[in-house]
């Protein structure tokens, strides 16, 4: 799998990708929370939505907003199957293994930890 720097250079690229942000009350909530508890919410985000071999409501499992895990998600590609597949070539309709899960909220991490410090 490529680097986490030319993953976020590549999203960023995108014009859909790239439009995603946190907003202050998503920075707040992250102070509030910590960031390992974040991280543990981006775990299990991806367990229970995303690790399945076959997800009934793929591509509408992950909301845009409500969470600043979710909208990290779609800033990295790692919302749905489909994503997955086309960003990361993981392909569907079989289970997540523990590290492809571990890679992806390192993605997702990566990309909070950079919209904290920027804007």
């Amino acid at each position: 799998m490529k680097k986490i720097d030319e993953i976020l250079y590549s999203l960023s690229k995108s014009k859909f990708r790239s439009s995603f942000h946190l907003k202050e009350k998503d920075k707040e909530y992250i102070k509030q929370k910590g960031i390992e508890k974040i991280e543990s919410h981006a775990y299990d985000f991806l367990r229970k939505r995303l690790a399945p071999a076959y997800i009934p409501n793929d591509g509408k499992q992950t909301p845009m907003r409500g969470h600043p895990v979710f909208i990290a998600e779609h800033a990295t590609a790692t919302c749905c199957r489909n994503c997955l597949y086309k960003w990361y070539h993981i392909p569907k309709g079989r289970e997540l293994t523990e590290e492809e899960i571990v890679f992806l909220v390192t993605v997702i991490m990566a990309w909070i930890k950079k919209e904290l410090v920027s804007q």
